[in-house]
């Protein structure tokens, strides 16, 4: 199933994967730090989500209180959560 998540308090504006029996597949981030967003995208790319979920789960970015990675891990936990 594809999940879409907007998220909160940093420069991407939107994020789609795929979780597929736990594995996560297709991430895409809109907006923010291109570069950095495709790197995060193919280092998760194949990985337990719930994993990579607990691993990012609290990074910042800058004086920011969260990050993409942030984010992203939080859309993970939603996603496990509505599976």
């Amino acid at each position: 199933m594809t999940y879409s998540y907007k998220p909160k308090g940093v420069c991407s504006t939107n994020i789609t994967f795929e979780i597929i029996d736990g594995i996560i597949k297709n991430v895409s981030f809109k907006g923010g730090c291109n570069g950095n967003l495709k790197a995060i995208s193919k280092l998760v790319e194949g990985k337990q989500a719930i994993e990579i979920a607990e691993t990012l789960l609290g990074n910042t970015c800058g004086p920011r209180s969260t990050s993409c990675a942030d984010q992203f891990a939080k859309a993970l936990l939603e996603a496990i959560e509505k599976q």
